[in-house]
């Protein structure tokens, strides 16, 4: 790292839902969570589900998000290095983002380590115990011949399919929520599935920083001696962002960091 200069992690945009303008709204904030941090940043991770729906075709891809797609271009020419993971909702990012934005692409988890701290990224899905069903659309999912038969469908229809499968989700979701008002309750660490392997990961390796999304729950516990599992939660009400500046990882709510800044 760079003295002077830092690192961010943010999750969980899932732009293009519900509405055409809560969408924008929340595009907005990001935008501006990007304009805020572009003076310092040294390299931004982006840990999935940036979209609710992504597909690239060969020749189109969703429309919309232009402000974030121009704003990412502003930050990579300026030198800053994007780093984009697949989550569960845009798996299907090949060669548009790279080719145009300069991003890196990240498919699963990965291994960065500054100034002496260890971490390990990813967006979370499919990690830790239970959630067989889920494990094995995924793997239907990422496969090269499903892949290939979803791209012979018109655009038109496969982002109509794509939609109203995230709709239903998101339906279910909530209507099996305990809280109606709190979708995502803490389950406890002794069931937090990306708790549980945190730790089966530190009986083999030691990071000091386990940083994922996913969850759609804000979570920032010890599971182990000096190691620390840091959940961004959503950007939907939440908008939690992580600054490391070589030295200490701070988790940040930018509802109250944005109130101070110029970019708002």
């Amino acid at each position: 790292m760079k003295h002077g200069k830092k690192i961010y992690f943010a999750s969980d945009f899932h732009l293009g839902v519900p509405t055409y303008e809560e969408s924008r709204k929340r595009e907005k904030e990001l935008v501006d969570w990007l304009e805020f941090i572009r003076a310092d940043a040294e390299e931004v991770y982006l840990v999935g589900d940036i979209f609710d729906f992504w597909f690239e075709y060969k020749h189109t891809v969703p429309k919309g998000h232009i402000r974030l797609l121009g704003k990412l271009a502003e930050l990579s020419d300026q030198g800053i290095k994007l780093h984009l993971f697949k989550g569960n909702h845009d798996m299907w990012m090949f060669d548009y983002l790279p080719t145009e934005l300069g991003a890196t692409i990240h498919d699963g988890n990965i291994e960065r380590e500054w100034k002496g701290v260890k971490f390990l990224i990813g967006h979370g899905d499919g990690l830790g115990p239970g959630d067989r069903f889920y494990k094995f659309i995924k793997k239907v999912f990422a496969n090269k011949l499903c892949q290939w038969a979803f791209e012979r469908l018109h655009p038109n229809l496969g982002i109509a399919i794509a939609n109203a499968w995230s709709k239903k989700s998101k339906a279910d979701r909530r209507k099996n929520a305990v809280d109606k008002d709190v979708p995502e309750p803490f389950m406890g660490e002794a069931k937090e599935w990306l708790a549980i392997y945190c730790k089966e990961v530190l009986q083999e390796r030691h990071f000091d920083v386990f940083i994922f999304g996913h969850r759609h729950l804000v979570i920032d516990i010890e599971v182990g001696p000096k190691s620390r599992y840091i959940n961004l939660g959503e950007w939907f009400s939440q908008m939690h962002y992580v600054e490391f500046d070589g030295k200490d990882v701070k988790l940040l709510n930018w509802n109250n960091v944005s109130s101070l800044s110029p970019a708002k």
